[in-house]
């Protein structure tokens, strides 16, 4: 029954389809003619024997396209490794990363299509980048353990939220009025605004329930701070543990905050 999987269009190619409802056909009866199963397809004879043919001598690979040969190689195994090796051993002069034009001039190579062909065969991308930073903490293994234990395995009665700042928000204003939607046309702004302010955004965030306090205050200093965590105890009911999960901005760890924490046992 390993043909079925191939019989509907929407997961196999069409063609593959229809070879394979041939196959299953044939098989449905005992030894039935060709004839007879193009009549009840509307297939003609000399296609449902070939398929049935191919089937018997090849089995599952039967009702599939024989691989074509396609068009010689014009890159050799020398080549390609050249090309490899030079995107990621060999450095430019006069930029900071390998293009496709510039490793095909480079390589003697054309069109500069085959060397995104080999970069995406390899796995190669020169216009990536990516960043980390590696902790000097002789802890960090044990507070990493501590954090995600908090954030996968919750205390029962207690909340896990994550704490945090966006600072430097600007608020903006347009500068023209907004035209509504109409029928056909989207809503419209200008593309000119008028900047108002900044303000910081401090959120807290429970990951077991997706729930989300925030606040937003003027500035973003240990006072703004304090104020938050206030409020973090005014929405938090009061039966319930607060594991506050927080990075190491000063702010953090000013002593107006340890104080503030101290006043309040639960956190």
């Amino acid at each position: 029954m390993a043909p079925e999987r191939f019989r509907s269009p929407r997961r196999a190619a069409h063609a593959l389809a229809l070879r394979t409802r041939i196959v299953l056909s044939c098989a449905a009866s005992d030894q039935p003619s060709n004839e007879s199963v193009a009549t009840r397809l509307g297939f003609n004879k000399a296609k449902v024997g070939k398929w049935r043919r191919r089937f018997i001598a090849e089995r599952l690979d039967g009702p599939f396209d024989d691989p074509r040969p396609g068009a010689p190689r014009r890159i050799s195994d020398d080549k390609v490794k050249q090309i490899v090796v030079r995107t990621l051993e060999a450095k430019l002069k006069d930029a900071t990363r390998w293009s496709t034009r510039s490793m095909a001039k480079a390589a003697g190579v054309s069109p500069d299509t085959c060397v995104g062909r080999i970069w995406s065969a390899f796995g190669l991308k020169p216009h990536l980048v990516e960043y980390f930073k590696l902790s000097s903490d002789p802890l960090f293994i044990e507070k990493v353990r501590d954090v995600v234990g908090l954030y996968l395995g919750p205390p029962e009665r207690a909340v896990v939220p994550c704490v945090d700042e966006k600072s430097q928000i600007e608020e903006l204003n347009c500068a023209q009025p907004i035209l509504p939607m109409m029928p056909a046309v989207p809503e419209r702004r200008s593309h000119d605004y008028v900047r108002q302010a900044t303000t910081s955004l401090f959120a807290a965030f429970d990951m077991a329930s997706g729930k989300v306090i925030g606040s937003l205050h003027a500035r973003h200093r240990a006072v703004e701070l304090k104020k938050f965590l206030e409020r973090i105890e005014t929405e938090v009911p009061a039966n319930l543990a607060v594991h506050l999960i927080l990075d190491n901005h000063a702010t953090h760890k000013a002593p107006v905050i340890k104080r503030s924490l101290e006043r309040h046992p639960r956190f």
